[in-house]
């Protein structure tokens, strides 16, 4: 297995965790209404393959607004590294980070720095929701490289798709509706299917929490053992964060889990 999804996994996962129809095919600008989350938010979570700790992640939002292309932005980052023996071997650095609309919740602007013991990439892909265009800028240690990409319409990336998938309303959902969304992620457009399988109660470092459920519809591939290998794990409450991820993978079980947390609007479901 290539060394590279190994801290890869769940930041995937989050992005596949967005799960929310998108408007119309003419709706370039929208409005998403939305109580969920604000500045100054911080969850932590641990990266787990088998009984071995192998990783940390940090999901935040900054403490004040930015101006992307004159719009009210949140600076949000996702960034995740190796520990222990992990970092001996493999030694990540990696950090995603998208200036998200306030009103629309789409990403404006998206930038990644990848840091992988020999293996670096930096990138910045600004995005017209206008005219559903993604300019791609790949920075080079030889030479900048600079792409347009048409995506579809109300597209998210990775970042972004985390704090969208929070403002759905899972009381409206059926048990095994499956939602489509459009994604765009290293490049590649993606069609996203998600099924809603729920409520249950959870383990998680932090306490039992109440959760919703997701299972997204996975491609073959030749990580992840089927196409519902991958649970979701959103807290039961009006914060709807990502608790726990848990993914059956050819190489075992991997698992995402939330150990604290700071900043949030609401207090956590605990299950008593």
């Amino acid at each position: 297995m290539n060394r590279r999804w190994l801290l890869f996994t769940p930041a995937i996962l989050l992005l596949l965790a967005a799960a929310q129809s998108p408007l119309g095919p003419g709706d370039a600008v929208r409005s998403v209404p939305q109580s969920s989350f604000g500045r100054g938010e911080t969850i932590k979570y641990t990266v787990h393959y088998g009984l071995i700790n192998g990783g940390e992640a940090t999901v935040e939002t900054a403490g004040s607004l930015e101006r992307i292309n004159d719009r009210p932005c949140y600076k949000a980052t996702v960034s995740g590294r190796t520990t222990g023996s992990f970092d001996f071997f493999l030694r990540i650095r990696d950090q995603w980070r998208a200036y998200i609309d306030t009103t629309s919740i789409l990403p404006i602007r998206a930038q990644r720095d990848i840091a992988e013991k020999n293996y670096r990439k930096k990138e910045t892909v600004d995005f017209d929701h206008i005219h559903d265009i993604a300019e791609v800028h790949e920075q080079r240690k030889d030479k900048d490289k600079r792409s347009s990409v048409k995506i579809a319409n109300n597209s998210l990336e990775l970042v972004s798709g985390f704090y969208y998938l929070r403002t759905i309303n899972f009381d409206r959902m059926k048990v095994g509706e499956v939602i489509k969304i459009p994604g765009f992620f290293d490049g590649d457009n993606l069609m996203l299917e998600v099924a809603y399988k729920g409520r249950e109660t959870v383990a998680t470092k932090a306490g039992d929490i109440r959760t919703f459920k997701l299972v997204p519809k996975m491609p073959n591939n030749k990580l992840f053992r089927g196409e519902n290998s991958i649970s979701v794990y959103l807290s039961d409450d009006r914060n709807k964060i990502p608790v726990l991820f848990q993914a059956e993978m050819f190489v075992g079980t991997v698992k995402v889990d939330m150990v604290k947390y700071q900043g949030l609007k609401y207090k956590i479901n605990m299950a008593k």
